[in-house]
């Protein structure tokens, strides 16, 4: 080992020391070097499906020459048969010989490059997903850091309570006291809520009864029968209408 790697395994070592503290007392940085860390890498291969993809387009079109050609030198092979033409066809039999190697070797080079792109694109998948889940482990894991620093700090207070410090964990009760009632009275406007929700569906349902009273008016009056079985319907659909209307009021007070 030179004299200059050594220097650079003490470096490292160095560094590795001094970089665990700092994790400890900074852990996000931590997270924040794995996930840059891990989105060069997914720049990188990026960039590499990139060239892949262009060289499967380029076989692509390789491919499609090829045909192009070997049909056409089939078909002037025919016409120098037909013209007797020997000179030219034995031409055009190793042309055509020649593209039929050529596009062979083009389809197998285009079956290795499709799977360099499938296997590059699922690379690329799995190391998005993994960089989303180091972020969503970086939130929880702050979180519950600075949860337990917040704990050991009020205990560490706790351990030293003077005259003030009872006065001021008082004052910690109280804003947990007015907090539990924000959330119960966000309880009961939810539950008001919800009341209003059952109103509308009683409504609804009305506005429905009143319709299919209506149609089954139309339906009778269509097929004949009395004259006055539209009003008679339109009647009911008031009368019902007024019962909506008394059961709209009395669905605020139904218990839930």
């Amino acid at each position: 080992m030179g004299f200059f790697a050594r220097i650079a395994n003490l470096w490292k070592g160095f560094m590795s020391l001094f970089v665990g503290g700092l994790e400890e007392r900074h852990p996000e940085i931590a997270y924040e070097n794995a996930i840059n860390a891990l989105t060069e890498k997914y720049a990188a291969l990026k960039s590499s499906a990139g060239s892949l993809i262009a060289i499967r387009s380029r076989l692509e079109a390789e491919i499609q020459k090829a045909e192009s050609e070997l049909k056409t030198t089939q078909e002037e092979l025919e016409a120098a048969i037909q013209l007797n033409n020997d000179e030219v066809a034995l031409i055009l039999i190793e042309r055509q010989d020649q593209l039929t190697a050529d596009l062979e070797t083009a389809k197998v080079d285009m079956v290795g490059a499709v799977k360099d792109v499938d296997a590059v694109k699922e690379s690329i998948n799995e190391l998005r997903e993994e960089i989303t889940k180091l972020k969503n482990e970086r939130d929880k894991t702050l979180a519950k850091i600075k949860s337990a620093e917040a704990r050991k700090q009020i205990q560490d207070q706790l351990d030293g309570l003077t005259v003030d410090d009872e006065l001021k964990a008082l004052e910690k009760v109280r804003e947990y006291r007015d907090r539990i009632q924000g959330e119960v009275q966000v309880s009961d406007e939810l539950a008001e809520s919800s009341l209003e929700g059952q109103l509308k569906e009683v409504r609804d349902q009305s506005a429905k009864n009143r319709a299919r009273a209506r149609l089954e008016a139309l339906k009778a009056k269509r097929s004949g029968g009395d004259a006055e079985a539209e009003p008679q319907a339109e009647a009911a659909v008031e009368g019902e209408a007024g019962d909506a209307g008394d059961a709209g009021g009395d669905a605020p007070t139904k218990s839930l």
